[in-house]
């Protein structure tokens, strides 16, 4: 299988890159954080550039795009830390009316894997629909009708969450294989934003590396902080290697095991993510513990993404259940 991006996906990437990094740079972070990390101006330019209605086809209004696509967009949205629930309305497109458009903003609460955990939701202020995944099929709720609580300090500056005491019945829009699928899927996208986690802790080592000087020479001419960045670089490939897999996979199911490709995804870059954030914080010195530089930033999403459809423990075991069958198979 091909992991090489095509011309056509390059373009695809470079131009979101550029869009991301000329929207939010670092210091519209604090702003940001004030917005409680929804900015609807920033949602209807992503709208606009396709990125809910990518795998849509254009008979419904998308770009009738890949999975292995969606990958590639993912990825840039996780390395510039574009906040707000991405996945959730990436997903409820064609499902959901004007999610595709942006005009609906969607979110959503995973029952299948966290069914006896606290009720989260991220972003909720800025919702219009809340899709809940349940082990017997997906339901929509109007979060206008929840009574939900505010945590006064969420883990991350630009994800909000609510805290439900209790999750009613919704209206059932789909079954349990669709459930299922779902979260499939929010686990490979979301593999994609941890891997552009990991390429954004670097980017962001290697550029102070660069730039700082000690004792009249850059700290990235050190043996020291060359091994920390090298060892950043490798969990960063092992992770891109996972996430592109698991797009591949989900476009061509026929070559391989999709909830194995998207497990391991899932479980390698989960670990890059949270590794190459400290890591980076690292290189940083006593500099990358300030609330100034953007190091943190990247550590607190790779926590809060860890989370989402499935940590890495509950991933790790879906491999050795699959590894377990094939070996039963052989004997």
């Amino acid at each position: 299988m091909d992991f090489q991006p095509t011309e056509d996906q390059k373009a695809l990437r470079e131009g979101i890159r550029s869009f991301c990094e000329g929207q939010i740079p670092f210091d519209r972070f604090p702003d940001l954080e004030k917005s409680k990390g929804f900015d609807r101006a920033l949602w209807n330019d992503l709208a606009e550039m396709g990125v809910f209605g990518l795998r849509l086809s254009e008979d419904q209004g998308g770009v009738g795009l890949g999975y292995s696509d969606a990958v590639l967009v993912f990825e840039e949205l996780g390395r510039r830390l574009i906040p707000g629930p991405l996945v959730w309305t990436h997903l409820a497109a064609g499902i959901v009316p004007g999610a595709e458009t942006g005009k609906t903003v969607v979110g959503g609460i995973d029952r299948i894997g966290h069914a006896e955990g606290p009720i989260i939701i991220e972003s909720f202020d800025a919702l219009d629909a809340l899709l809940v995944l349940r082990p017997d099929g997906i339901e929509r709720l109007d979060p206008r009708a929840l009574a939900a609580r505010e945590a006064e300090i969420p883990l991350d500056p630009l994800t909000p969450v609510h805290l439900l005491e209790d999750l009613p019945k919704g209206e059932r829009i789909a079954d349990a294989a669709a459930a299922n699928r779902m979260r499939l899927e929010g686990a490979a996208l979301v593999a994609a934003l941890q891997l552009g986690v990991a390429e954004g802790a670097l980017d962001l080592a290697n550029e102070y590396a660069k730039g700082r000087e000690q004792f009249g020479r850059p700290i990235g001419g050190f043996q020291a902080v060359k091994h920390i960045l090298a060892e950043i670089f490798v969990r960063q490939e092992a992770a891109r290697g996972g996430a592109y897999n698991a797009g591949a996979t989900l476009d061509a199911p026929e070559v391989a095991d999709v909830r194995r490709a998207v497990s391991s995804a899932k479980v390698t870059a989960g670990e890059s993510a949270i590794r190459n954030a400290r890591n980076g914080i690292q290189v940083h010195g006593g500099m990358g513990f300030t609330w100034e530089v953007a190091a943190h930033y990247y550590l607190k999403r790779a926590w809060v993404l860890e989370n989402a459809f499935g940590n890495r423990d509950e991933h790790a075991e879906t491999i050795a259940e699959i590894l377990d069958e094939l070996a039963g198979s052989d004997a």
